[in-house]
């Protein structure tokens, strides 16, 4: 039995049904894999919403909020010593020079010997330790900026010369690197 849509076409009535159920068939399917899917979808955040123990997703979170916020506090804190060690570091006696040597030549063994300490400004003391058969003599010089306003003795300012190096063993390239290092 043909059925006439408003006079443009005419169409045999089993058509019509067949195309409409294949329409609601094709519908039903696509019905069904939507509700499978939104189920699976459904569990799975059911499971991560509860975690592993039990937890939920929003404690989890604020947790590991707190614990980055406790991180950049203590990395802030950490910074600031770091910063103060430096400082007081700069202070602290960094370069050094030792030079033994026989002081009277009659007791041999290199006994004695001359200790260059200076700090990252060349400012220090060179000690200077004299062994004899009569005793031990010491004595200190004040270095400022690389310099004694003291005499210095041979052994003396080749301690100083090795202290300016630095551990690189040559006095003007280690004047030239701690300069640049101030820098």
């Amino acid at each position: 039995m043909p059925v006439n849509f408003y006079g443009l076409f005419t169409v045999d009535i089993v058509y019509v049904i067949t195309g409409l159920a294949a329409v609601t068939l094709i519908s039903i399917i696509i019905a069904i894999v939507a509700v499978a899917k939104a189920t699976s979808m459904k569990k799975k955040y059911q499971e991560f919403m509860q975690g592993e123990d039990g937890k939920s997703v929003e404690k989890l979170i604020k947790d590991n909020v707190d614990s980055i916020r406790e991180l950049k506090e203590v990395s802030s804190q950490n910074e600031s010593n770091i910063k103060d060690i430096y400082n007081k570091m700069q202070y602290a006696f960094q370069k050094l020079g030792l030079v033994k040597y026989d002081a009277f030549h009659e007791m041999g063994g290199k006994l004695s010997f001359a200790l260059c300490m200076l700090d990252k400004r060349d400012c220090g003391y060179i000690i200077n330790v004299m062994h004899s058969n009569n005793g031990c003599f010491a004595y200190t010089k004040e270095i400022v900026n690389g310099k004694s306003y003291i005499d210095l003795g041979a052994e003396e300012q080749k301690a100083l010369d090795q202290a300016l190096a630095g551990s690189n063993g040559d006095a003007q390239l280690g004047k030239n690197i701690n300069k640049m290092l101030e820098d």
